[in-house]
C-alpha cells in the first residue's frame, strides 16, 4: 500500500514543475507510505510515491520506469492476478527485474495501454506516464478500495494524488468549502457522487479511467456490475451457496497474499467471522485478530469477537476506546480522512488500526458484505414499505389516507410507536426519496430547509441532495427493487466506507483489504435471486448458509448492529461542551452556513433528551472542524493537545 501523487503542466500554464513543490506533495503522504520514496521529474510532468513494502520487500522501488524508458508508473495497491499474469507475461518475452506486481502493470501497459485495468484482479489506483504520447493515464479499482484524487485547472494542468491534503499543499486549490456539496453532505454524510466538500477538487470514479493530454482530459468507464441475470437460473439453494462458498475462499485466499505479517480485523459480526473462519485453514500459524470496543456495555461488542478467537484460537489483542482518547483523536482524524467524517466509528477502526500495526503489516476486514449482500435493515424495510405502500396507495381511498395520518399524529400512542408508524407506508407515499432516503437520511429535505442559511438556501437549496443517488439508479439494469437499492449503494454509499477504511487504516501505516469486494465474487452475487441475501426477515441468507457449520450460533443469528459508540450519551453528558465549542460558538455562526435557532433547537432538544439528534450534531460538530482545520488552517497538534475544539 502506498501514496501517490503527481502534476502534469500544459504548456497553456506556461510553467515549469520544481522538485520541491513534488516533495511537499509526496511527504504529506509520508503515513502512507514509511518504508520509501521516490520522485520522477522533468520539466512539466512529476510522479510522487511513498511506499509501504508488502510485496517484494527489497524491491519495487517507485517510480518505476519500463525497460526502454518510454513510461513511468507510481502505484497504490494490490493485484493478486499477480502471479498469473507474471507467468503469462514471462512466457509471452516479459523479462522482470522485480517480483512486485507494479512491474505487472507496467509491463501490460506497454502491450494493452488504456485497457490494461480489465486486467487486474484487485484494489489499485495508479498513474502512467508516457513519454512518447505526451500522456498521463490515471485509473482506480472498480469498487473504489483505494482513493484517487484529482484537480483539473483552469489552465488545463492536472494534478492527483491519494489524498485531498497532497493536493493542497501542492498549491493545486485554495482551500473552500464547495456549497454545491452541502445539500448532498446534510442527508449522506458526505458526498456521494465525485464531488468532494473542498470546491474544485473531484475525485476519479470507481471503475473509470482518465486519460490527460496536454490540457485536455477525457474519462471512461471500464467496468461495471450487471444485475440482468439476477435468479434467471432453476438452480437450488444449495448450489448456490456452494459457488458462493467456494469464490468467498477464493477472494480470502488471494487477498493471504504477502511478504510482511498480515491480520484480521474481529468486530464479533458475521462478515469478520466469516473471514476469520476461511483464513484460519488457509495459514500455518493462528489468525492474528484485533478488536476495539468501549467501556460502554452498549457499545461493547467484545464477547462475540472473543467467542469467534476462541473458535479459531486466534492470536488476539483488544483495545479499550475511552470517551476522552476518542474526542482527542478527532481533529487529527478528520485531517487524515481530508473531508468531515462521515461515522463515527473512524476513531475506534484508527484505535484498532494502531493497535495492529504493533504487531502485522497488512489486515483484511468485513467490509463490504452489507452492500453486496443486503445486509443493512433499510433494504428489508424499503422493500417491504415500497411493495405494501403502492397496493395501499391503489386500494385505499384518499380520504382514509389522510384519515390514517391524522390518527397517527393525534391518538394517544407511545412515543416510540408514533415514532415507528411515521415511518412506514401508513404514514409516507411509497417513493424511494421519501421512504427510503429522507427516511434513513441526517437531514431530510424538510430538515435542510430549516437548517440552512437564507444565503445558502437562495445559492444551493434547490439542489438534489440524492442526485447522485439517482444517477446510480438510471445505470442499473437489475430487475427488483432490490438489485437497485443494492447498486445504488455499491456506487455511492459503499465509497464513504471504504475511504474511512483506506484513510484510517493508512493513518496507521496498515494495508488493509477486503476479500467481499473481489468482483468476480461480486459480479458472481449479483447473478443470485434476491432470497438467496434477503430472505424473509433473514439478511445475507447465502453467508449464513455458507457459516452455518463453521461459526457459532450466536454470530449467525445476530441482528445488524453497525460499529456502536455511545456517541448519544456523550453529547447530552461531561462532552457536551463539544457543542458548545464547535456549532455554538461564534466562529462556526460567523460562517452564516446555518440558521443559529435550528442549530440550538438541535442541541437542546438533544440535551434535554427530548429528541436524538446525534447524527445531526456529529454531521454539524464535523463540518465545523474541517473548516478549522482546512480552509481556516488552525494547528491540529494544538488541538489535541488541549482536547479542546474551542
Amino acid at each position: 500500500m502506498c501514496g501517490i501523487c503527481g502534476v502534469a503542466l500544459s504548456q497553456q500554464s506556461g510553467r515549469t514543475l520544481s522538485q520541491g513543490l513534488l516533495v511537499r506533495m509526496r511527504d504529506t503522504l509520508t503515513h502512507r507510505g514509511p518504508d520509501g520514496a521516490g520522485i520522477f521529474l522533468n520539466d512539466r510532468v512529476g510522479l510522487g510515491h511513498r511506499r509501504l513494502s508488502i510485496i517484494d520487500v527489497e524491491g519495487g522501488a517507485q517510480p518505476m520506469a519500463s525497460d526502454d524508458g518510454r513510461f513511468q508508473i507510481v502505484y497504490n495497491g494490490e493485484v493478486y492476478n499477480h502471479p498469473t499474469l507474471k507467468r503469462e507475461l514471462e512466457a509471452s518475452g516479459c523479462r522482470y527485474h522485480t517480483r512486485c506486481d507494479t512491474e505487472t502493470v507496467l509491463h501490460l501497459y506497454e502491450r494493452h495501454g488504456p485497457r490494461t485495468p480489465e486486467h487486474l484482479r484487485g484494489m489499485f489506483a495508479l498513474a502512467i506516464w508516457d513519454q512518447a504520447r505526451g500522456e498521463l493515464f490515471l485509473t482506480r479499482d472498480r469498487l473504489g478500495v483505494k482513493p484517487l484524487y484529482y484537480v483539473h485547472a483552469a489552465d488545463g494542468s492536472l494534478y492527483f494524488a491519494s489524498e485531498i491534503k497532497a493536493l493542497v499543499e501542492g498549491g493545486a486549490v485554495t482551500p473552500r468549502l464547495n456549497r454545491a456539496a452541502m445539500p448532498d453532505y446534510l442527508a449522506n454524510r458526505a458526498p456521494m457522487g465525485t464531488d468532494t466538500m473542498f470546491e474544485g477538487v473531484h475525485r476519479l470514479a470507481p471503475g473509470h479511467s482518465l486519460l490527460w493530454r496536454d490540457g485536455a482530459i477525457e474519462i471512461q468507464r471500464y467496468w461495471d456490475l450487471s444485475f440482468a441475470q439476477a435468479g434467471s437460473t432453476s438452480r437450488s439453494d444449495a448450489s448456490w451457496t456452494a459457488e458462493f462458498a467456494e469464490r468467498f475462499t477464493e477472494s480470502v485466499r488471494l487477498r493471504l497474499m504477502s511478504d510482511v505479517p498480515f491480520g484480521m480485523f474481529l468486530s464479533g459480526g458475521i462478515d469478520s467471522a466469516a473471514i476469520t473462519a476461511t483464513m484460519a485453514p488457509l495459514i500455518n500459524a493462528p489468525v492474528k485478530t484485533f478488536s476495539v470496543a468501549f467501556a460502554e456495555r452498549e457499545a461493547n461488542e467484545l464477547a462475540y469477537a472473543r467467542m469467534v478467537a476462541k473458535r479459531y484460537a486466534t492470536d488476539h489483542h483488544e483495545v479499550l476506546l475511552t470517551a476522552d482518547e476518542f474526542f482527542d483523536r478527532l481533529p487529527r482524524l478528520i485531517w487524515h480522512e481530508d473531508e468531515p467524517i462521515a461515522h463515527a466509528s473512524s476513531i475506534p477502526l484508527h484505535a484498532v488500526s494502531m493497535l495492529a500495526a504493533q504487531h502485522v503489516k497488512v489486515v483484511l476486514t468485513g467490509e463490504g458484505s452489507d452492500e453486496n449482500l443486503a445486509g443493512y435493515p433499510w433494504y428489508r424495510a424499503t422493500v417491504i414499505n415500497v411493495g405494501l405502500g403502492r397496493r395501499y396507495a391503489g386500494a385505499v381511498p384518499a380520504g382514509l389516507q389522510s384519515g390514517i395520518r391524522h390518527a397517527i399524529d393525534h391518538l394517544a400512542l407511545a412515543r416510540g410507536v408514533r415514532a415507528k408508524l411515521k415511518r412506514t407506508f401508513l404514514y409516507l407515499p411509497p417513493d424511494l426519496d421519501t421512504i427510503l432516503y429522507d427516511n434513513f437520511g441526517v437531514f431530510s429535505r424538510k430538515w435542510q430547509r430549516e437548517l440552512l442559511s437564507p444565503a445558502i438556501q437562495s445559492e444551493v437549496g434547490g439542489l438534489d441532495p440524492y442526485a447522485a443517488r439517482h444517477a446510480a439508479a438510471a445505470q442499473c439494469d437489475a430487475p427488483t427493487l432490490l438489485g437497485t437499492l443494492l447498486y445504488t449503494d455499491i456506487k455511492t454509499y459503499l465509497h464513504e466506507l471504504l475511504m474511512k477504511q483506506d484513510q484510517m487504516s493508512m493513518a496507521a501505516s496498515i494495508e488493509s483489504r477486503v476479500p467481499f469486494l473481489d468482483h468476480p465474487l461480486m459480479e458472481f452475487v449479483a447473478t443470485m435471486p434476491d432470497s438467496m441475501k434477503l430472505k424473509g426477515l433473514t439478511t445475507k441468507h447465502v453467508l449464513r448458509q455458507a457459516m452455518r457449520h463453521q461459526l457459532p450460533a450466536p454470530i449467525l443469528s445476530r441482528r445488524k448492529m453497525g460499529f456502536p459508540t455511545p456517541l448519544r450519551a456523550w453529547l447530552r453528558g461531561e462532552h457536551t461542551r463539544l457543542l458548545d465549542q464547535t456549532i455554538l460558538h461564534p466562529r462556526a455562526r460567523a460562517r452564516e452556513l446555518f440558521q443559529p435557532g435550528t442549530v440550538q433547537r438541535l442541541v437542546d432538544e438533544h440535551r434535554a433528551g427530548a429528541a436524538n439528534h446525534t447524527e445531526r450534531l456529529w454531521s454539524l460538530v464535523n463540518l465545523e472542524l474541517w473548516h478549522r482545520i482546512f480552509v481556516d488552517r488552525e494547528d491540529v497538534s494544538r488541538m489535541l493537545e488541549t482536547g479542546r475544539a474551542a
